[in-house]
């Protein structure tokens, strides 16, 4: 049974796939749940800071804590230390009630004060201030509008903004991830590709199938999922519109249909397909018009593309040189070079927004492990440290990575910084988690 989570709209179709890529990691139960966060492992001179309760200014009580929320997300980027609004010798709501003498004596580097105000029915305005306290300067003031049900991510919005004046980076607070959950066990499983906030909460269910789901990719708009199902006993892609739930499929050739990636443009597909001769090659197909154009062949197996930023090249795994590594060719076909040179083992490269590092998954001495490779020196930098990590996925600001990972008999999701300083464990209440893909910044 498939269900396309479309509003009224369910589709249904028959039975399943096991899973061939270079990792061969069967996948175990999983169950669908709002993903639960923790740091692993920070940095030690987190920044302390302090989110004072933000005042409301309307009738009832508050609709949403948004001092909570900001205060979460800045904790949750390891890179920062809320003070416990119990343990604050004062709590101002607006920049001239700042006394930056009290915050000083409590070790605070940063203030941050702020109101919601009702302006109509279902209408508000957040309103808030970012303060240095040992220059006394106010550094960021802005308003945000929002309805009732846009204050979550219009807190999110806040966060990042604050995020980015105080770390020169781009905040990813309000964007979304993709994964696959697993939940029973063979033959009875219940797949799941899930969309939630980078936070882990509105978990929303988009597909759900008994048979195999895999390989989610955001349109670089993030208004679309394409994805590969096995709902008609054979591999085919699906584009899913998230706003509407409608969806098409894309292929369903003969053989492998796997591993969709996105053009910069969103106008095209790369793609791994087998054809009729069986063996895993790398093409590129027209959403438009269903042109396929093939890009590599020969007895080799070519797998796992992703785009550069510019669509000029696409870099894919194979194992042409005896073992997987990283290669990559123009995307209008032509000779492929090699990109990857340390270890037995670089495969599922992926490409970091600015295009300077490719994220992959590196044999570390028997182990399987998130690394990123310059791919104009060759130089790797392994990132983690468990023994079977999979499918990295870049933050749209590049500073962090999403990856699968074990954690006990549980798969479960993690994160890592790029520079391997910061860590974080994802897991769901229960069941496993896998295949992350983090949504690009939303366009307006």
């Amino acid at each position: 049974m498939l269900t396309v989570k479309t509003g009224k709209l369910k589709m249904t179709g028959a039975k399943a796939w096991s899973r061939a890529l270079w990792l061969c990691i069967l996948a175990a139960p999983i169950a669908v749940a709002e993903l639960r966060i923790e740091i692993s492992q920070g940095i030690d001179q987190a920044v302390p800071i302090a989110v004072v309760p933000f005042a409301w200014e309307g009738s009832g009580a508050a609709p949403f804590d948004v001092a909570g929320l900001v205060s979460s997300d800045l904790a949750r980027s390891g890179r920062f230390r809320p003070l416990a609004p119990e343990s604050m010798l004062a709590q101002p709501t607006r920049g001239r009630d700042v006394d930056f003498g009290d915050w000083r004596i409590m070790g605070v580097e940063v203030v941050i004060v702020g109101r919601l105000i009702a302006t109509a029915p279902d209408s508000y305005t957040i309103q808030f201030q970012v303060f240095d306290v040992f220059r006394g300067e106010q550094l960021l003031g802005y308003r945000q509008p929002a309805t009732r049900a846009q204050l979550r991510g219009a807190s999110h919005l806040v966060a990042d903004m604050i995020y980015q004046e105080l770390t020169g980076v781009p905040g990813i607070f309000s964007t979304r991830i993709a994964y696959i959950t697993v939940n029973g066990q063979p033959p009875r499983q219940t797949n799941r590709l899930v969309v939630a906030d980078a936070d882990g909460a509105n978990a929303r269910t988009l597909v759900e199938s008994d048979e195999p789901l895999m390989s989610p990719a955001w349109s670089p708009d993030g208004r679309k999922i394409a994805y590969v199902s096995f709902e008609h006993k054979h591999a085919s892609i699906y584009v899913q519109t998230l706003r509407s739930g409608t969806r098409q499929r894309v292929s369903s050739r003969p053989g492998v249909n796997g591993a969709p990636a996105w053009s910069p443009d969103g106008r095209f597909l790369a793609l791994t397909l087998s054809k009729a001769d069986g063996n895993l090659d790398i093409y590129t197909l027209n959403l438009s018009n269903q042109v396929l154009k093939r890009l590599t062949e020969g007895a080799s197996i070519d797998t796992e593309p992703d785009w550069s930023n510019d669509g000029k090249h696409i870099y894919f795994t194979s194992d042409r040189a005896g073992r997987p590594q990283v290669y990559r060719l123009p995307a209008t076909g032509g000779r492929a070079e090699r990109v990857s040179f340390e270890g037995p083992y670089n495969a599922r490269p992926r490409i970091s927004p600015d295009g300077e590092a490719i994220a992959v998954v590196h044999n570390d001495r028997g182990n399987y492990r998130i690394a990123v490779v310059d791919p104009e020196h060759g130089y790797t930098q392994v990132l983690t440290e468990g023994a079977l990590d999979e499918s990295p996925s870049f933050a749209p600001n590049g500073e962090t990575l999403i990856y699968a990972t074990r954690h006990g008999e549980r798969g479960v999701l993690a994160t890592v910084t790029t520079d391997g300083r910061i860590h974080q464990r994802i897991s769901s209440v229960d069941g496993d988690v896998r295949e992350p893909a983090w949504s690009p910044y939303r366009r307006h």
